[in-house]
């Protein structure tokens, strides 16, 4: 099953704080740092040989970097000792025994990326665990949004790296039911009011790191930079200078960083996919630009803060408070759908139908952020965060009909429709489906999206790359058809949709 080369290799898995840090493949007193080991085969290794060199040259030729590889083979020399090792010799073929025992240790090593995966937020705490000391304390600002929300579910679990934490959450609004059983410090403050900010999140000097997962729309894009910029300002003015072991500062932005504002989209020449990080900003205004340069100046101030920039796709997750939740919008679009009889038509163009997409599990940009926050090799970068894998629309279309039951669904030729014209006077037909139903109580305008479908759905899906996350060691995925599905099944577990 393994293909081997002719020598023996000790194969070395440790978990360097959070993340698994992955895999040492040791030849000699060569060390390099290649990501987790999900199998050992020949082209693996000879493809990891070859990049020795090539990757030690770039890193040794960037600023900083060079002090990234040295701590890097320090750790991997500290784990050699300490964990398991795992002899690969030639010929080698396991037994079905053999491959559990392998899986087995993997599945014990790689115990976060396995608690990671989709559910994973479903995991119990221990009631008679005693109280524990928090040697990290998050501050989660717009923690009912979509990935503040998974960020509240994750950060408190027993093991999650960097452990265990605190974990302050941050909005605007009361807490909702949805959110209410997170094990965290629920803070409802207005991030946009200097002096709300200032009065509500300065006496929170045991913060180590801080998780912005936060943005409200204008009508502009120069509105959108001003509100915008102004709430993380506000937030890490009051927060820094309060904070005396704040470590790092994680902002998540998004694919508009290549793609443009949405007032901009046809106007300017957007960058081609699959995007990379390395892409030089667009000539207009975008508020991710001005969130970034705010980043930079205020974590400057502070002596050893680092940073963090994360830039996911369209995110499948759960918040009905998010202005851009796709699964929350198709999922009220679909149950509008089935109560009234017709059929689930596609909104958008045949371009959008058809494309290759990808998009971000809102658990697994938690994950992100996490690891960039804790992962000394992960500071101070940008990283993009999708599944990993593509789709297409047409495809998800039938999945989305069978989880609402629909027989009828699929694209119509002729102009796309548009959702936030079919909508408009669909307000009774949702009150109905509420009450008919036992729904949590929502008016439609709260829970669909309508403008953002129309927009996704307007051209041709995007591809990014994670190879630089990867190369970081950030090795986490998500199959896009079962991150649907579940969080289409965890909005009907809240009495969101039917």
């Amino acid at each position: 099953m393994f293909g081997c080369p002719a020598r023996a290799l000790d194969v070395k898995s440790y978990h360097s704080s959070f993340f698994l840090y992955s895999v040492c493949v040791r030849e000699g007193q060569n060390h390099f740092c290649c990501g987790l080991l999900f199998q050992v085969c020949q082209p693996l290794l000879k493809n990891l040989f070859s990049q020795k060199k090539e990757a030690e040259e770039r890193w040794k030729g960037r600023e900083g970097d060079s002090r990234k590889v040295l701590w890097l083979d320090q750790q991997l020399k500290a784990s050699a000792s300490e964990k398991p090792t795992i002899q690969i010799h030639s010929s080698f073929h396991p037994s079905s025994s053999s491959l559990c025992q392998i899986q087995k240790k993997e599945k014990e090593i790689m115990s976060w990326w396995w608690a990671g995966a989709i559910g994973a937020a479903k995991k119990k705490f221990d009631e008679d665990e005693p109280p524990r000391s928090f040697p990290s304390v998050g501050l989660v600002i717009g923690v009912t949004g979509i990935v503040g929300n998974s960020l509240a579910e994750i950060l408190p679990l027993p093991d999650t790296p960097g452990g265990p934490w605190k974990v302050y959450g941050v909005a605007r609004r009361p807490r909702p039911p949805w959110n209410a059983d997170h094990p965290i410090e629920y803070i409802q403050c207005d991030v946009s009011d200097p002096d709300d900010a200032e009065t509500k999140l300065s006496v929170l000097t045991d913060v180590t790191h801080v998780f912005f997962v936060s943005w409200t729309n204008r009508p502009t894009e120069a509105e959108n930079c001003e509100v915008n910029g102004a709430m993380l300002r506000n937030v890490l003015r009051a927060v820094i200078p309060n904070a005396p072991n704040l470590r790092h500062v994680s902002l998540q932005t998004g694919c508009k960083h290549y793609l443009g504002s949405f007032e901009s989209i046809g106007k300017i020449k957007s960058h081609e996919p699959p995007f990379t990080e390395d892409l030089p900003r667009l000539e207009a205004p975008n508020f991710y630009y001005t969130q970034e340069d705010i980043l930079f100046e205020e974590t400057a101030k502070k002596e050893g803060l680092t940073w963090s920039v994360h830039r996911p796709q369209v995110i499948f997750g759960f918040s009905p408070y998010s202005v851009m939740n796709i699964i929350g919008t198709l999922g009220v679009y679909a149950a509008i759908c089935k109560h009234e009889g017709v059929p689930l038509r596609f909104p958008g163009t045949k371009g959008a139908w058809e494309s290759y997409s990808c998009a971000s599990d809102a658990d697994l940009i938690a994950e992100q952020h996490i690891w960039a926050a804790v992962d000394p090799y992960a500071r101070n970068e940008a990283f993009n965060c999708s599944n990993g894998d593509v789709f297409r629309w047409k495809h998800l279309w039938k999945v989305l009909a069978e989880q609402f039951e629909i027989e009828e669904y699929g694209f119509e030729e002729g102009s796309p429709l548009r959702l936030s014209e079919l909508m408009k006077d669909k307000d009774p037909i949702w009150d109905e489906i509420v009450s008919e139903n036992q729904l949590l109580p929502t008016k439609l305008d709260e829970v669909g999206d309508w403008w953002f479908v129309d927009i996704m759905f307007s051209g041709e899906g995007v591809l990014d790359s994670m190879n630089k996350a990867k190369e970081h060691g950030f090795l986490g995925f998500r199959n896009s058809k079962n991150s649907f599905i579940s969080w289409i099944d965890k909005a009907k577990s809240y009495k969101i949709v039917p």
